[in-house]
């Protein structure tokens, strides 16, 4: 029997088995996501730095950041208008003609095609980002946290991998003619195809559209938003200013990514400072891994703290460990397994500060104006990340790893006072 979405509430059917169908969806599709973003990345700035030079290692770095940062605003417009599946296959298709074209940049050695490229592949970034928002469009209040980290948690089974997958993809490319590290984006561009056509076909009905037909039913909110569906970025700004909640949210996801995109990006070459050629990707690989488990592995228990603790103190559990994570990889030389510390321990706090701080986001802002609210964030969080990894490689030339993370701990100090503040006496925040 087909649900009538509107219908008065005491008439619809019950949205639980669309949620649930979104979420196997959803987790499958960010298992393959997750291959194919950080396969890649986990050579991507030693590929860089061999065609481009070590001191634009971090720009092409940043590249990627920088596309999945402005591809999420094309992509939102198109959820605002057309759901969430046309929103996320673009982006993810988006993402492997990106890889092709790295593959093709370093066969020929072209610099600035390599940098369109990286700019492309961050299209299977935005995508998977993209996705931690579409999981909670149907959630229950009280379970918004542990629904979104359920999604943030499934890119571990494929990310945690992927970095080990990297000399088997290379192995094999070479084998045919490709030339060494143009492998794993080979393989990415065929896993970002693999997910949009999973969700082209199997993304139905679209979690957006249905919740928003959802509140089509219900009373309009006394500040009139139900019935604004702009998808601008200024409407997305006018939204956040109003509330506090908001703000909140997207600084700690920014910030959250800063920190964690300027000393991941440059640990593998740090790592390349103190290794052979021949042993180098196989420690990356492992260090990547593991900071990656930090990310995502504990991110369900993230979630039920989130829900549990409410948003804010996990927000700034998440700041703690991000602190502790800039001294113990700052201060440990070119001792692996310590500096495999340092990032499992960046990894967590990442998660604390994505977590909470997307759940935050998400339920601050009203339906209508939600996907580009969501997409402004992922714009800011970008922008950040690609800020720092554009200006880590040059700070890693200057003046070494150490200080680079001691700039990184200081840039997330000001997230702290933000967390502190008062709420305003009516301004909607996590409890309400």
């Amino acid at each position: 029997m087909a649900t009538d979405l509107t219908a008065p509430p005491q008439a619809r059917l019950d949205v639980a088995p669309i949620q649930r169908r979104t979420l196997r969806l959803l987790f499958l599709t960010q298992i393959i996501g997750g291959i194919g973003v950080t396969i890649g990345i986990s050579v991507g700035a030693l590929l860089a730095a061999r065609v481009a030079g070590t001191a634009l290692a971090g720009l092409a770095q940043s590249a990627g950041v920088v596309g999945a940062a402005l591809l999420a605003i094309p992509v939102t417009r198109i959820m605002a208008a057309r759901g969430r599946r046309p929103g996320l296959v673009t982006a993810y298709l988006t993402g492997a003609v990106g890889g092709v074209l790295v593959v093709i940049a370093t066969a020929a050695h072209l610099v600035p095609l390599l940098f369109l490229g990286m700019l492309l592949f961050g299209g299977g970034t935005a995508a998977n980002l993209q996705a931690r928002y579409t999981a909670v469009d149907l959630a229950e209040p009280a379970r918004r946290g542990r629904q979104l980290s359920l999604i943030v948690w499934a890119t571990t089974i494929g990310s945690v991998a992927a970095p080990n997958f990297a000399t088997l993809a290379d192995a094999t490319a070479g084998g045919w003619g490709l030339p060494p590290l143009a492998g794993p984006f080979a393989f990415s561009a065929a896993a970002f195809t693999l997910a949009a056509v999973v969700l082209l076909l199997l993304l139905r009905p679209d979690p957006l559209l249905t919740a928003r037909r959802l509140a089509a039913a219900d009373p309009p909110a006394a500040d009139g938003t139900r019935s604004r569906r702009a998808a601008g970025m200024a409407s997305a700004w006018r939204t956040v200013r109003e509330r506090p909640a908001a703000r909140l949210g997207i600084a700690a996801v920014a910030m959250g990514h800063l920190v964690m995109v300027a000393v991941m990006s440059m640990t593998p070459v740090r790592l390349g400072e103190s290794h052979a050629d021949s042993d180098v990707l196989r420690v990356v690989g492992i260090v990547l891994s593991l900071h990656i488990a930090g990310m995502y592995a504990l991110s369900p228990v993230v979630g039920w703290l989130t829900d549990r603790l409410g948003r804010r103190p996990v927000i700034l559990g998440g700041v703690a460990l991000l602190l502790a994570a800039c001294a113990v990889a700052g201060t440990a030389g070119h001792d692996t397994p310590l500096l495999s510390v340092g990032l499992i321990l960046l990894g967590l706090g990442w998660s604390g500060t994505m977590v909470a701080g997307s759940t935050l986001l998400s339920e601050s802002v009203p339906t209508a104006t939600r996907p580009a609210v969501q997409g402004f964030s992922d714009l800011i969080m970008g922008l950040a990340g690609a800020g720092a990894a554009a200006a880590s490689g040059f700070v890693m030339r200057a003046v070494g790893y150490p200080t680079l993370t001691l700039l990184a701990a200081i840039a997330v100090v000001p997230l702290v006072a933000l967390a502190l503040r008062p709420v305003p006496a009516g301004a909607p925040d996590e409890e309400g």
